[in-house]
């Protein structure tokens, strides 16, 4: 008789095909969640910052270090060259327009000097002895007018005498014709003598005008001679504080080397370096602000210098109220400079959660403060302390704004606090 075997429920082929089953369920539900973002991961209140999202005023800006400078410097250039005989100021005395600063001495110009007072000298004497010449030639010529004028006085005399003999037979007509020539003579001389009086009186005054121009065009070059032997005098241009002289006794300078700079003390103003990215967005009477001693300032953009150095830009600013007290030239100030103007805004604070999310979403706190789930949000503007919050959170929430390193991939975060 046949003995019925019962058959095994739990065969070794079943068993191994539902461990596979299982083992394939557990690598897709795994899969599925590290893909929708909904693993888990326990992190430590201490090790995280969380931070609550607030509506107020938000306005762009950027930091930027502005150093304090005179609000006006002349520059101090030797205008002519020469060697340093004396320094009459120190370094970062107070000046008055005027003042002497440094004497320099310069043979070759002092030589040069005297050559020309010399010339001019000698161009003075030699129009005074021209003039000396023309005026005595010109007395012995009205000498000579006065004898022909005589004699032509006389000859007429004779002449009209003669006429009347020779008329009335008395004379010969020889005689009468002499004296008529005689007197013809002497006019015509007279008239060639006044004629030459006159020329020479016109070449005279013309000769003795272009003498007085060489004259004059050598004392107006005398008196610019004079002039660069009183640059060697180097003085303040305006009253104002010297500062970065450059000089020694007996050193050599050459025209247009820079000898220092006179800062005006009337004023100051503020110099600052700029990120070159700023550059189109940078216009003048832009404001910006400080604190100094515990107030606030504020600035206005009064120059831009377009020339890119190293990646950047720079500005003059100037202080459109008062100035601080206290306030000294090359003391560095933190300026915030605005790029737009104040406005409402949902904000949250700025963290490293931004490098790893690109500002698409952040960890957002329950209303237990136990955990934080991946919430999609759009940020737009920006400033050194806050993201302006377009969509996704609104004031009140909570949510971790430190560094995401190592968890950016999690969809849930557990907070534990390890000081309990």
């Amino acid at each position: 008789m046949d003995t019925i075997i019962k058959k095994k429920k739990w065969t070794t082929k079943r068993i191994l095909t539902i461990t596979g089953v299982a083992l394939l369920a557990v690598l897709i539900l795994a899969s599925f969640f590290s893909t929708t973002g909904k693993s888990k991961l326990n992190v430590d209140t201490q090790r995280i910052t969380i931070s609550q999202v607030t509506k107020g005023n938000f306005q762009e800006f950027i930091p930027i270090d502005g150093v304090v400078l005179p609000i006006k410097t002349i520059y101090l250039d030797a205008t002519e060259g020469g060697q340093v005989q004396n320094i009459l100021v120190e370094d970062g005395a107070t000046l008055t327009q005027g003042q002497p600063i440094i004497q320099l001495t310069n043979t070759d110009l002092q030589l040069e000097m005297v050559n020309r007072e010399t010339a001019v000298f000698d161009l003075i004497n030699n129009l005074q002895h021209t003039r000396n010449l023309m005026q005595q030639n010109r007395i012995a010529q009205l000498n000579q007018l006065a004898d022909i004028d005589f004699k032509l006085t006389e000859a007429k005399r004779v002449f009209d005498m003669n006429k009347k003999l020779y008329e009335d037979k008395v004379i010969p007509r020889q005689e009468y014709l002499e004296s008529q020539n005689n007197y013809n003579y002497q006019m015509r001389k007279r008239q060639l003598t006044r004629q030459t009086l006159r020329q020479d009186s016109v070449s005279m005054q013309h000769q003795i005008s272009q003498m007085q121009e060489s004259v004059t065009r050598m004392k107006s070059n005398l008196d610019l001679m004079r002039k660069k032997m009183d640059d060697l005098t180097i003085k303040a241009p305006v009253a104002g504080q010297i500062t970065s002289l450059n000089a020694e006794i007996g050193e050599s300078k050459t025209r247009g080397q820079r000898i220092g700079q006179i800062d005006v003390l009337n004023g100051f103003k503020v110099r600052a370096n700029i990120d070159e990215h700023y550059i189109s967005r940078i216009f003048t009477g832009q404001k910006g602000e400080f604190a100094f001693n515990g107030k606030t300032y504020e600035l206005s953009v009064k120059k831009i210098f377009t020339q890119v150095t190293n990646g950047q830009f720079q500005v003059d600013m100037e202080f459109t109220r008062e100035v601080p007290q206290g306030i000294r030239r090359g003391q560095t100030l933190q300026v915030r400079l605005a790029l737009s103007d104040q406005t409402q805004a949902v904000l949250v604070a700025k963290g490293g959660f931004y490098q790893k999310t690109g500002g698409n979403w952040i960890f957002k706190v329950d209303e237990n403060g136990k955990k934080a789930y991946r919430t999609d949000i759009r940020l737009g503007r920006q400033n050194p302390e806050y993201y302006e919050v377009l969509e996704g959170l609104s004031p009140g929430d909570k949510v971790v704004t430190s560094s995401y390193e190592s968890y950016e991939d999690m969809g849930e975060l557990v907070i534990n606090d390890s000081s309990n």
